[in-house]
């Protein structure tokens, strides 16, 4: 099964996403540090990360380029409100694989859980859907 890392500094928002996961299926790890996205970026453990907002005074976008030098088939999806079509542009160019808007609704959840599958069906990973 892959590893799916939400990197979230929001406590209640992390946690929330860490169970709704959990519950379809993925094994999950949490962190709200920037330290702890890198060494598991190192270690490769998780194929995919939902990477939202700013970690120790670290705009995530900025840790995407760094990620992706540290771990090229890290799958990288934006969680977050920024809806500047140029810094997207930008952060796609970088290599994020999705940018979802962070989820407000069931239906925001979903769509993310599908960026999700795709994530893990791009990467090869064994992701287990229900």
């Amino acid at each position: 099964m892959g590893v799916l890392l939400i990197a979230d500094k929001d406590k209640d928002g992390r946690k929330q996403l860490a169970d709704f996961f959990a519950k379809a299926g993925y094994q999950v790890v949490e962190t709200d540090s920037a330290a702890q996205v890198l060494l598991d970026t190192f270690k490769k453990e998780a194929q995919v990360v939902l990477l939202s907002g700013e970690f120790d005074e670290i705009p995530a976008a900025e840790l995407i380029p760094i990620i992706k030098k540290c771990n090229r088939h890290l799958t990288i999806i934006l969680v977050s409100n920024e809806q500047s079509l140029p810094q997207i542009r930008k952060l796609r160019s970088e290599g994020i694989f999705y940018h979802a808007l962070k989820p407000m609704s069931a239906e925001d959840k979903e769509e993310l859980k599908l960026a999700v599958q795709c994530a893990f069906a791009n990467t090869g990973g064994m992701a287990r859907q229900h």
